[in-house]
């Protein structure tokens, strides 16, 4: 009992560093005692339900310990996030232990990674979404081992993960044989020597720069939709004036501008104001902010997410919008596309609309705003760049969208301060360092607070405001054209993963049937 209970915090400790601004090295050895406790257990119902209460505290204990910053923010949120985590990592491991127990052991093997590669693929395109965990996002540290990504995206170091502890626990299990001592260090280290290599042969692609700032406000979230309006909209166009004149584009962060504003005219004394700001000041640049929107729509068009309007007998959305302006007055739009579950999106709306008769109208569906299709590419000056929200950076394959559509180097606006000062905005900004070498695009990161800077396209971080500083960065950001194989094909692997899973099961089935006949002979 002692034994496995050391093993068990053994694999949470192993797990939890990359998520904790420390390293995600451990991670290929992370898996390998809670192999061991499987492998203690025979086939019997007992040890299938013994071993569950294992696998279920390692996975709990590994939610609670790199995402309870969420508790800042709401206490329900790192509760319904751990038992669906939970629930997804024991469903990937319990298939294994059960095929491990009654199928040969290449089948077990395959059934683990094909089983949690789906999972997580699930996890990003799911209902309930919270892709945090994603094995592949814990070498967002350590960018200079996983510049593969680019072909691979996050997913192919899940699979690195997985294929490691599977070969690492073989070679544990027979500790004499040097062939699987080999063949673990090979997994290990091949991936990283060809990453290092690409990563010090990494050279800035020769197609020009553009003159960007970023403003960061230092504002605290908590007070933002509830203070003073009028000092927030001063805040911002003192920061304004410290632009230098010859930016040619300029990002302030989520939800920036206080207000609602009506689509498609978007207008405002302040928006105003910050026009005349952008006139005068650096009259060459787009002006990228977050702000809220509202559509409206007649009675019978509305959308899915659409609430009533009251008074006026039709309905509105209202949106998370990323606004780009210019001197010309011109609008540039994109609406968030992926939300955050339960601030912003209400997660099986087919039960909400079941239980209708049982709801209290609010005035629409609680927490649900309306979601943006796809990236959109904002243009100005013959360059395009991607307005990425902060959620839509931990999606690789979303965010590929906006440099299919011809961004040349992206945006992050981000709101990061909810969770205060913890592990989690720093980690936020670090995985885009992930989405950097994916799609192989430098990113400007602008935060409310919390961490803004520039990141390169090999992931390596530049100049950086850190939390609750106030203030204002530009520098000189490359542009590139040419699309990674991860760009073009996206989350491939999570895909493929499903259908190797269904072929697995089913061999699995046809093996038990097989052998139960060849029993009864």
């Amino acid at each position: 009992m002692s034994r496995k209970l050391a093993a068990a915090i053994g694999s949470v400790v192993l797990l939890s560093g990359g998520w904790l601004s420390l390293t995600g090295l451990t991670l290929p050895v992370a898996l390998v005692p809670l192999l061991w406790i499987s492998s203690t257990y025979d086939a019997a119902r007992r040890s299938w339900w013994r071993m569950l209460g294992w696998a279920a505290l390692v996975f709990a204990l590994w939610n609670a310990a790199t995402i309870w910053w969420i508790w800042n923010a709401t206490p329900v949120g790192p509760i319904a996030a751990t038992l669906a985590s939970t629930t997804l990592n024991l469903t990937a491991f319990m298939l294994y232990h059960t095929v491990s127990k009654k199928a040969p052991k290449a089948l077990a093997y395959t059934t683990l990674a094909a089983a949690w590669l789906a999972t997580e693929y699930w996890y990003t395109v799911g209902e309930f979404s919270w892709p945090w965990l994603i094995l592949g996002n814990g070498f967002s540290h350590d960018v200079w081992a996983v510049q593969w990504y680019e072909y691979t995206g996050v997913f192919g170091g899940s699979l690195w993960v997985l294929l490691c502890n599977i070969l690492f626990f073989e070679a544990w299990q027979a500790r004499r044989n040097v062939r699987r001592w080999a063949a673990a260090g090979a997994m290990l280290a091949l991936p990283m020597l060809l990453s290092l290599g690409m990563w010090l042969s990494w050279e800035e692609p020769d197609e020009g720069t553009a003159r960007v700032t970023i403003v960061q406000p230092n504002v605290d979230c908590y007070d933002k939709f509830h203070a003073d309006a009028a000092r927030q909209e001063r805040n911002i166009i003192d920061l304004l004036t410290q632009v230098p004149a010859d930016a040619q584009f300029v990002f302030l962060p989520e939800t920036a501008v206080p207000g609602y504003y009506w689509e498609p005219q978007i207008e405002s004394p302040f928006i105003n104001e910050m026009l005349d700001t952008l006139r005068n000041r650096f009259p060459g640049a787009l002006l990228v902010t977050g702000a809220n929107t509202m559509r409206y729509y007649p009675a019978g068009t509305q959308s899915r997410t659409a609430r009533p309007l009251r008074g006026s007998g039709g309905y509105h959305d209202i949106y998370n919008t990323a606004l780009g302006l210019d001197s010309t007055a011109q609008r540039q739009v994109h609406h968030k596309g992926r939300l955050v579950i339960g601030v912003e999106k209400t997660p099986m709306p087919w039960l909400f609309e079941w239980l209708e008769f049982l709801v209290i109208d609010l005035g629409g569906t609680l927490g649900q705003i309306g979601v943006g299709q796809h990236g959109t590419a904002f243009e100005h000056d013959g360059v395009l760049t991607g307005p990425a929200i902060c959620y839509e950076g931990l999606y690789g394959d979303f965010y590929g969208g906006f440099v299919r559509r011809g961004a040349q180097f992206m945006a992050i606006i981000s709101n990061d301060g909810w969770w205060g000062d913890t592990p989690g905005y720093r980690h936020l900004f670090t995985i885009s360092r992930l989405r950097a070498i994916e799609h192989r695009r430098a990113i400007a990161r602008a935060a409310n607070t919390g961490r803004s800077g520039f990141i390169t396209a090999r992931g390596d971080v530049g100049a950086t405001l850190g939390w609750e500083e106030r203030g204002v960065l530009t520098a000189d950001v490359s542009l590139a054209t040419e699309q990674t194989f991860y760009t073009r094909y996206g989350d491939y692997l999570g895909r493929l993963a499903e259908y190797v899973l269904l072929l697995s099961l089913l061999y699995y089935v046809a093996y038990r049937v097989k052998k139960r006949n060849y029993l009864v002979q």
